[in-house]
């Protein structure tokens, strides 16, 4: 199954659940997500089974002034 995360290409082996994807790409929290361009609740995340072709968006937090 490919998927994209954050632009890039990934293959996965069966479907997973979005947390994990985005733990194994090597995400940190505090992030938001959004697949296809749709946010993903947090509460959300461990639930959420990707589909074939889905693109996900991993965001971080920015600080500055």
């Amino acid at each position: 199954m490919k998927i994209t995360v954050n632009g890039q290409a990934i293959e996965l082996t069966q479907a997973q659940p979005l947390l994990k994807v985005v733990e194994d790409f090597g995400a940190l929290a505090p992030f938001a997500l959004a697949v296809n361009g749709q946010f993903v609740p947090k509460s959300q995340h461990q639930a959420f089974v990707l589909n074939e072709g889905d693109m996900i968006d991993i965001l971080s937090p920015v600080q500055g002034g």
